[in-house]
């Protein structure tokens, strides 16, 4: 929180998702189960059995970034010690200290010496890693840039990545609009919008278009900046200079090629307001790439299927939002939109730490979420019994 400018109350319900990711991974070790299988499927293969087993892979090494610096640690390290593994943490500079008191209280609690290590350090040193024979898997998240050199480098060993997102929301003129405002306004601004999953692209139904925008923009402005050590603070400062200017930098384009602000645009430092901007030319950097700031942008849609293609219009798809009454709609967006997750009726930044969470395109591959992470971590080895020798 002190260093990287999370609002209080964002740090401690992080706290209670970083315990729970451990619960949760406790309770999953005792469900890395294996299975029999009959091996005897021909004349020659007669009693003979198959038991398969899952196995740690060895050392694994996890580079994570700023923005959830216990939790998103919480959830390589939870699972790969629940599966036996030992674990190597690099963490973002900014926010090495948090990962250096998981490391304490992990001492703390009696796990063997050694099986977690972390090493705050710059990513050239942390090249060291990905080169070293004896890491068997590297899980990394943090920009596509680093994350598809690093999969190059590492092309021996087993590779996840969670690479973020360009996170949007569909409303229909059947959903709940007092909730999908109130959800979207957190989904779009927590954190300054500095969350892989934050809602970047809002798309609104012809019909609903006006009443939720008026909700929606008396919500954004009753939102509180300032000090993020204040309890009742919504919007503190981005991590750094360059982020917020070049939050600036991509809403004033969208500006000179017509976009509309309807609230905020101003920064001031590493303060950038809550800003929603309509009228976006879709091939503009702020709707299709990933701003990972505080920033909505708004599209009007008349046919759903239309507003599911405006949807897969992005690079990534990691995970996306739709808020309907209609179970065919429901069940159409969890068909063809092209993400990891679809979440329905409630905001694509929704996350429970046991659920799988991962995502396609640039947003990278693998899947995070305890029991599927713990199988990302494992090796399926399998013993053939022949019992007829």
């Amino acid at each position: 929180m002190l260093s990287s400018g999370k609002p209080l109350k964002s740090a401690q319900a992080e706290v209670l998702r970083g315990a729970n990711t451990f619960k949760i991974a406790a309770e999953e070790a005792k469900r890395i189960n294996g299975e029999v299988i009959p091996l005897d499927l021909s004349p020659q293969t007669k009693k003979r059995w198959g038991l398969v087993r899952r196995f740690p892979i060895g050392i694994i090494a996890g580079i994570t970034p700023f923005n959830f610096p216990l939790n998103l640690v919480a959830h390589k390290v939870a699972p790969a010690l629940a599966a036996g593994n030992t674990f190597i943490a690099r963490p973002a500079s900014q926010v090495a200290q948090t990962t250096m008191l998981l490391a304490d209280i992990i001492r703390e609690s009696g796990y063997p010496a050694g099986g977690f290590n972390a090493v705050p350090c710059g990513y050239k040193a942390a090249e060291s890693l990905i080169e070293d024979q004896r890491v068997k898997m590297i899980t990394f998240t943090g920009s596509p840039d680093i994350g598809w050199d690093l999969k190059k480098k590492a092309y021996k060993k087993i590779v996840t990545l969670e690479l973020g997102g360009n996170a949007a929301v569909i409303i229909e003129p059947d959903a709940d609009l007092e909730f999908a405002v109130k959800r979207s306004v957190l989904g779009s601004f927590a954190y300054s919008g500095q969350v892989c999953i934050s809602i970047q692209r809002i798309l609104l139904h012809e019909e609903i278009y006006d009443c939720f925008m008026g909700d929606f923009i008396a919500a954004v402005k009753r939102l509180k900046m300032g000090d993020p050590l204040e309890k009742d603070t919504d919007i503190g400062p981005m991590i750094n200079q360059e982020a917020a200017a070049q939050t600036e930098e991509w809403v004033d384009e969208a500006v000179n090629n017509g976009a509309r602000i309807s609230w905020g645009g101003k920064r001031e430092g590493v303060m950038v307001e809550p800003t929603v901007l309509e009228n976006v030319d879709p091939k503009l950097r702020i709707s299709w790439l990933e701003a990972f700031a505080p920033v909505a942008v708004i599209h009007k849609y008349s046919d759903y299927k239309e507003a599911i293609r405006e949807v897969n219009n992005s690079i990534y798809g990691l995970q996306a939002g739709v808020f309907t009454r209609d179970i065919n709609k429901a069940f159409m967006a969890f068909e063809e939109l092209d993400v990891g997750g679809v979440i329905v009726n409630d905001i694509p930044t929704f996350r429970i730490d046991h659920m799988p969470y991962g995502g396609v395109k640039e947003s990278g591959f693998g899947r995070e979420g305890l029991k599927y992470a713990i199988e990302e971590m494992t090796e399926i080895k399998l013993m053939a019994l022949n019992l007829g020798g």
